[in-house]
Protein backbone atom coordinates (compact mmCIF):
# COMPACT_ATOMS: atom_id res chain seq x y z
CA UNK A 1 0.00 0.00 0.00
CA UNK A 2 1.40 3.17 -0.22
CA UNK A 3 2.62 5.14 2.25
CA UNK A 4 1.06 8.75 1.85
CA UNK A 5 -2.76 6.42 2.12
CA UNK A 6 -1.31 4.49 5.08
CA UNK A 7 -0.75 8.26 6.41
CA UNK A 8 -3.68 9.50 5.88
CA UNK A 9 -5.57 6.67 7.10
CA UNK A 10 -3.38 6.70 10.27
CA UNK A 11 -2.82 2.73 9.88
CA UNK A 12 0.38 1.08 11.07
CA UNK A 13 3.25 1.38 8.58
CA UNK A 14 7.01 0.70 8.69
CA UNK A 15 9.63 3.48 8.64
CA UNK A 16 11.01 4.74 5.39
CA UNK A 17 14.15 3.14 4.70
CA UNK A 18 17.27 6.10 3.85
CA UNK A 19 20.60 4.45 3.99
CA UNK A 20 22.15 1.38 5.37
CA UNK A 21 24.51 2.65 7.45
CA UNK A 22 21.78 4.77 9.46
CA UNK A 23 19.30 2.49 9.25
CA UNK A 24 21.40 -0.21 11.24
CA UNK A 25 22.76 2.38 13.50
CA UNK A 26 19.19 3.89 14.48
CA UNK A 27 17.32 0.38 14.60
CA UNK A 28 18.67 0.08 18.08
CA UNK A 29 16.97 3.27 19.12
CA UNK A 30 13.75 2.50 17.65
CA UNK A 31 11.78 1.16 20.56
CA UNK A 32 12.34 4.60 22.00
CA UNK A 33 9.59 5.77 19.43
CA UNK A 34 5.97 5.31 19.45
CA UNK A 35 4.93 6.85 16.12
CA UNK A 36 6.69 5.79 12.77
CA UNK A 37 7.21 9.54 12.11
CA UNK A 38 8.85 10.58 15.29
CA UNK A 39 11.74 7.32 14.26
CA UNK A 40 11.91 8.85 10.63
CA UNK A 41 12.69 11.97 11.84
CA UNK A 42 15.09 10.49 14.22
CA UNK A 43 16.73 8.97 11.02
CA UNK A 44 16.39 11.65 8.82
CA UNK A 45 18.36 13.93 11.45
CA UNK A 46 20.99 11.81 11.37
CA UNK A 47 21.55 11.25 7.77
CA UNK A 48 21.40 15.11 7.39
CA UNK A 49 24.19 15.16 9.90
CA UNK A 50 26.69 13.30 7.82
CA UNK A 51 25.82 14.62 4.70
CA UNK A 52 28.05 16.55 2.92
CA UNK A 53 26.16 19.82 3.50
CA UNK A 54 27.73 22.80 4.67
CA UNK A 55 25.21 24.01 6.81
CA UNK A 56 23.63 21.47 9.10
CA UNK A 57 20.54 23.32 10.14
CA UNK A 58 17.03 21.88 10.09
CA UNK A 59 15.54 23.92 6.98
CA UNK A 60 19.11 22.09 5.34
CA UNK A 61 19.06 18.87 6.40
CA UNK A 62 14.97 19.09 5.40
CA UNK A 63 16.21 19.54 1.64
CA UNK A 64 18.70 17.23 1.54
CA UNK A 65 16.85 14.07 2.80
CA UNK A 66 14.10 15.64 0.55
CA UNK A 67 11.51 16.11 3.80
CA UNK A 68 8.40 18.40 2.54
CA UNK A 69 9.05 20.63 5.26
CA UNK A 70 11.62 21.47 8.12
CA UNK A 71 8.86 21.73 10.51
CA UNK A 72 8.07 18.33 10.53
CA UNK A 73 12.18 17.83 12.08
CA UNK A 74 11.47 20.88 14.58
CA UNK A 75 8.24 19.37 15.85
CA UNK A 76 10.11 16.13 16.54
CA UNK A 77 12.90 17.84 18.41
CA UNK A 78 10.36 20.01 20.31
CA UNK A 79 7.74 18.57 21.09
CA UNK A 80 7.38 15.00 19.94
CA UNK A 81 6.72 12.65 23.30
CA UNK A 82 9.85 10.83 23.28
CA UNK A 83 12.38 10.90 26.30
CA UNK A 84 16.17 11.85 25.73
CA UNK A 85 16.95 10.80 29.06
CA UNK A 86 16.39 7.09 27.60
CA UNK A 87 18.05 7.81 24.84
CA UNK A 88 21.40 9.26 26.38
CA UNK A 89 21.02 6.17 28.66
CA UNK A 90 20.90 4.12 25.55
CA UNK A 91 23.65 5.76 23.93
CA UNK A 92 26.22 5.71 27.07
CA UNK A 93 25.41 1.70 27.62
CA UNK A 94 26.25 1.61 23.93
CA UNK A 95 29.36 3.39 24.66
CA UNK A 96 30.42 1.76 27.60
CA UNK A 97 30.44 -1.77 25.89
CA UNK A 98 32.14 -0.60 23.48
CA UNK A 99 34.90 0.66 25.34
CA UNK A 100 35.15 -2.14 27.61
CA UNK A 101 36.41 -0.56 30.46
CA UNK A 102 38.79 1.46 29.09
CA UNK A 103 39.51 4.94 30.51
CA UNK A 104 38.39 8.22 28.52
CA UNK A 105 38.86 11.48 28.89
CA UNK A 106 35.38 13.72 27.28
CA UNK A 107 36.64 17.58 26.32
CA UNK A 108 32.90 19.56 25.81
CA UNK A 109 33.53 22.97 24.21
CA UNK A 110 30.67 25.94 23.55
CA UNK A 111 31.56 28.02 21.13
CA UNK A 112 29.54 31.13 20.29
CA UNK A 113 30.12 33.17 17.40
CA UNK A 114 28.25 36.70 17.02
CA UNK A 115 26.02 36.96 13.59
CA UNK A 116 24.33 40.12 12.07
CA UNK A 117 22.07 40.15 9.06
CA UNK A 118 19.04 37.60 8.56
CA UNK A 119 21.01 34.52 6.48
CA UNK A 120 22.35 32.31 8.99
CA UNK A 121 19.38 30.40 10.59
CA UNK A 122 18.61 30.15 13.93
CA UNK A 123 20.52 33.21 15.38
CA UNK A 124 19.17 34.37 18.35
CA UNK A 125 20.29 36.85 21.24
CA UNK A 126 22.08 34.66 24.03
CA UNK A 127 25.11 34.60 26.16
CA UNK A 128 28.34 34.05 23.86
CA UNK A 129 31.06 32.94 25.75
CA UNK A 130 33.93 34.48 23.05
CA UNK A 131 32.80 37.71 23.64
CA UNK A 132 31.92 37.50 27.68
CA UNK A 133 28.14 39.03 26.85
CA UNK A 134 24.55 38.72 25.46
CA UNK A 135 24.69 39.21 21.90
CA UNK A 136 23.17 37.90 18.41
CA UNK A 137 24.55 34.72 17.87
CA UNK A 138 24.52 31.20 17.25
CA UNK A 139 26.33 28.40 19.45
CA UNK A 140 28.20 25.57 18.42
CA UNK A 141 28.41 22.52 21.22
CA UNK A 142 31.59 20.61 20.52
CA UNK A 143 32.18 17.20 22.21
CA UNK A 144 35.82 15.67 21.53
CA UNK A 145 36.02 11.77 23.16
CA UNK A 146 40.36 11.26 23.89
CA UNK A 147 41.51 8.13 24.60
CA UNK A 148 42.25 8.18 28.69
CA UNK A 149 45.75 6.08 28.68
CA UNK A 150 47.47 8.40 25.63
Amino acid sequence: MDVEIQILKHLAREAQPTVAIIDEYCAEYKDLFQEVRNYECFKYLHLGIISPIKRKSLPEIAKVVRVKSAQSLHHFLANSEWSVNKLRSLRLNKIKKVLGGKAITVVVDETGDRKKGKKTDYVARQYLGSIGKVDRGILLILRILKDGGK
